[in-house]
């Protein structure tokens, strides 16, 4: 016989979860979003999701109880591009929506970006909970815009960074009382043993990088690192599953090196990337910084895979040097060489950091995250109904004082 859980069951609330960004575009914050929804729906929540969104409406529509706020516009940003919604034709929408569905919470993501989540926190009389994500180098529009930011800033009931980097980023400009609860996997899913693709499996060791082809990923480091690797190495492969603006020129560049040991497969499947986790010996992720978190990190990591990668603040969340990867510098191609041959040459040694990797990324599965963030729910419930509960008090006793000396005067 199983013994049952002696924790409490969780209430069901109704919740908005709100994003700035295109929806389903990918990207962190609206795989984050997705993800939440999905597992907050499995705990018997009542969910919406409120975001711009570029799709069609068929695609909107088979998207569970999706909101669609605004028209769509990409932004350059931290070294990317913020596909957000800066139009201001949504506002009535975004009041109507708030006064009909009576949320008992909303959720907003990044909440200072504009426009979507400005106008939803100046409408929104829930409980505002408010998750940051991003984390820079510079942050001028928090320092530039704090006058603008502060009033929408003091609407926020609960205060969430999905890392220590995010909060600090954040908190030099809005300070508050900050809970870490980090970004989330679907450990389950890529854990899960899957064969080798059958076209990397011929004895080769490969090496992996998987992410959007921007400058911050640091693919150009990698390539730059891979004549040393091959030559050290020998029998390598490097499989680049990702797409973006520069994808024709890194074909460009492999093809007049004669790297025949480089393949760019572009945008995957779901599937197909939990398979090339699965296939690859070693995961690479060179980014030179700007990154709060390491989803990519977590995911090869559930597949028991090493991991070699740089030492910017945001991967350091879920990994440390030796024990589940091996570290470099950031933008430093010979370092990442070195430590990619330290990883490819030690078969002992990425079967340690492998098995240390699995163990950590079972903590960051989506269940566990999902109800870390409900559980915060209901602590702020808490505590603003008993700031509400003493405020009525105070006033209370201030109205029967001035009675009572209203009485005394008219004797």
């Amino acid at each position: 016989m199983t013994a049952r859980s002696t924790r409490p069951a969780l209430p069901a609330w109704k919740i908005a979860l709100v994003s700035p960004y295109d929806f389903p575009y990918p990207g962190g914050v609206t795989e984050h979003v997705a993800s939440l929804a999905e597992q907050f729906r499995r705990l018997g929540q009542e969910v919406h999701v409120i975001a711009p969104s570029s799709a069609d409406p068929e695609t909107v529509q088979a998207i569970p109880s999706l909101h669609r706020i605004g028209h769509v516009v990409p932004i350059p940003a931290n070294g990317s591009v913020a596909r957000i919604a800066l139009s201001l034709r949504g506002y009535g929408q975004v009041k109507e929506l708030l006064q009909r569905e009576r949320f008992d919470v909303v959720h907003l993501h990044e909440p200072l970006m504009p426009a979507l989540p400005l106008t939803v926190l100046r409408h929104s009389h829930a409980l505002n909970i408010a998750t940051f994500h991003a984390f820079r180098r510079s942050n001028l529009m928090y320092f530039y815009g704090k006058p603008l930011l502060q009033p929408f800033f003091a609407r926020l009931d609960g205060l969430i960074a999905v890392s220590r980097p995010a909060r600090d980023f954040v908190a030099e400009h809005f300070p508050g009382d900050y809970r870490v609860i980090p970004n989330g996997i679907d450990y389950a899913y890529f854990s899960a043993p899957r064969p080798r693709r059958p076209a990397f499996d011929d004895g080769k060791l490969n090496v992996l990088f998987v992410g959007r082809l921007e400058k911050r990923k640091g693919l150009k480091y990698l390539l730059r690192a891979w004549p040393r690797v091959r030559a050290a190495c020998g029998n390598v492969r490097l499989i680049v599953v990702g797409g973006g603006r520069p994808l024709s020129s890194y074909r460009r560049l492999a093809a007049c090196r004669g790297w025949e040991d480089v393949v760019f497969t572009g945008h995957v499947s779901r599937e197909e990337l939990a398979q090339y986790y699965h296939t690859c010996d070693v995961f690479c992720a060179p980014s030179t910084g700007h990154e709060s978190f390491g989803i990519v990190l977590l995911e090869a990591m559930a597949a028991g895979k090493p991991i070699v990668t740089t030492d910017i603040p945001g991967y350091c969340e879920v990994v440390t040097h030796g024990q589940q990867a091996l570290l470099a510098p950031p933008q430093d191609e010979r370092a990442l060489a070195e430590a990619l041959c330290q990883a490819l040459a030690n078969p002992e040694l990425r079967c340690r950091l492998g098995r240390t990797g699995a163990r950590t990324a079972r903590r960051y599965s989506w269940d566990k995250v999902a109800v870390q963030v409900l559980d915060f729910y209901g602590e702020v419930m808490e505590r603003k109904a008993s700031t509400v509960a003493q405020a009525s008090g105070r006033v209370g006793r201030v109205r029967r004082a001035a009675a009572d000396v209203a009485h005394l005067l008219a004797r």
